[in-house]
């Protein structure tokens, strides 16, 4: 008898789409997967052969709980550098992934019955986070014509007695959208006369375009020192999906929470992936510009497609790697075999018709949007929307 908490969550959405995908190729299908969070990349080569002379150098015993001493202090650097923060060593903790690092925070702070209130689209994972930790899910809608950024005036009404966190995706994973210094310092004076924790998904902090400066939340609020839990990660930078490290600075309260957490599930992250993070952390940046440089041709030449097609409206991000079109024109329609009544429904119409995978805007709260990926190469996305056409033009 499986346990009620896993009863009330689902498989990540884009987990299942992309072993949908995985399934079709099997069998031979050429299917283009525009459904996956990580870049096309490879790691670059001086943090691969960091990792490598790790591996000579034995680096394969247990290491500090919360993250080496030697990484830690690499965030640190990277926190003073980049943000202008400083966080004490006993304020930064290591785990595999950003994930887990949000999810640990969640678990170290949210009560059962305590609120989270978090801003629509969110991120697939935040609310079955939430459920796990018995915590109850507030959701402010957004939409494209706001740029899918929430209002001082929104947030206000959502605050209550029962508020223990907010969660804030800037950029955002799935819409692009990032928030600037001034909207940022509008939802810092909302937060000052709260008081509940602030946890700050930044993972996509240096995938920014067309000049957009962007702030950490703790470096515009400063005064919120206390209540913010800063997250962030080398996943999508450095292209180190598959390595699994994320971090967290906050108070060392929170922190020796996560830690406590953290001490009875997966202890630390790989020594080996560790050693590497200090490389890329510290070692030369210009790989993450090169990276960031190509995902702008291809946002600037999928974003052109598509607002270029009749009935699809789609907001122009100022981050990340998605593009988060709106669909419900084509909502209500059907194919011969097919009824279009649901943005999961226009998906798997784009991955059995058209092969290619994309991930519906329910799994982000968000009905009639789609998430597409342009972490892909550009030939890719060249074949993605000459099949994307070709299988709207079925639509009836």
């Amino acid at each position: 008898m499986i346990a009620d908490r896993v009863n009330k969550i689902a498989v990540s959405e884009t987990m299942r789409i992309s072993a949908e995908a995985k399934k079709l190729r099997t069998e031979g299908k050429d299917v283009i997967n525009l459904s996956m969070g990580e870049t096309d990349f490879p790691t670059p080569n001086n943090i691969k052969e960091a990792g490598k002379k790790a591996i000579d150098e034995n680096h394969s015993f247990y290491t500090i709980n919360s993250g080496s001493v030697e990484l830690r202090t690499a965030i640190a650097a990277k926190l003073k550098r980049d943000n202008h923060l400083d966080y004490k060593l006993s304020e930064i903790i290591v785990s595999s992934g950003a994930k887990q690092s949000i999810y640990n925070a969640i678990l170290a702070t949210v009560n059962p019955g305590d609120e989270v209130i978090m801003p629509a689209p969110y991120w697939v994972s935040y609310p079955a986070m939430i459920d796990l930790a018995q915590g109850n899910s507030v959701v402010i809608d957004t939409d494209d014509t706001k740029g899918f950024k929430i209002t001082p005036e929104q947030l206000t009404k959502s605050i209550s007695s029962k508020t223990k966190v907010l969660i804030l995706c800037n950029p955002s994973n799935p819409t692009g959208s990032a928030y600037n210094k001034n909207e940022l310092q509008e939802i810092a004076k909302v937060c000052l006369k709260g008081n509940f924790y602030i946890i700050a998904d930044e993972i996509y902090e240096k995938m920014v375009y067309d000049g957009f400066e962007f702030f950490s939340f703790a470096t515009v609020a400063p005064e919120l020192r206390e209540r913010i839990i800063l997250v962030n990660g080398i996943s999508k930078s450095y292209a180190m999906t598959g390595w699994r490290i994320g971090y967290t600075a906050a108070t060392e309260q929170v922190i020796q929470g996560m830690n406590k957490i953290q001490s009875h599930t997966t202890s630390h992250p790989s020594s080996i992936s560790q050693v590497a993070a200090i490389e890329a952390l510290a070692g030369p940046q210009y790989v993450v510009n090169e990276m960031i440089d190509a995902f702008k041709k291809r946002r600037e030449y999928l974003y052109k497609e598509l607002t270029s097609i009749e009935g699809i409206t789609c907001y122009k991000p100022e981050g990340a790697f998605y593009l988060f079109p709106n669909i419900s024109a084509y909502l209500h329609t059907h194919t011969k075999v097919l009824k279009i009544d649901s943005s999961f429904d226009f998906a798997m119409h784009l991955l059995f018709e058209a092969h290619i995978a994309v991930v519906p805007g329910s799994a982000f709260g968000a009905e009639g949007y789609l998430r597409i990926s342009y972490a892909t190469s550009m030939e890719n996305l060249k074949e993605a929307v000459f099949r994307l056409k070709a299988a709207l033009e079925k639509l009836r």
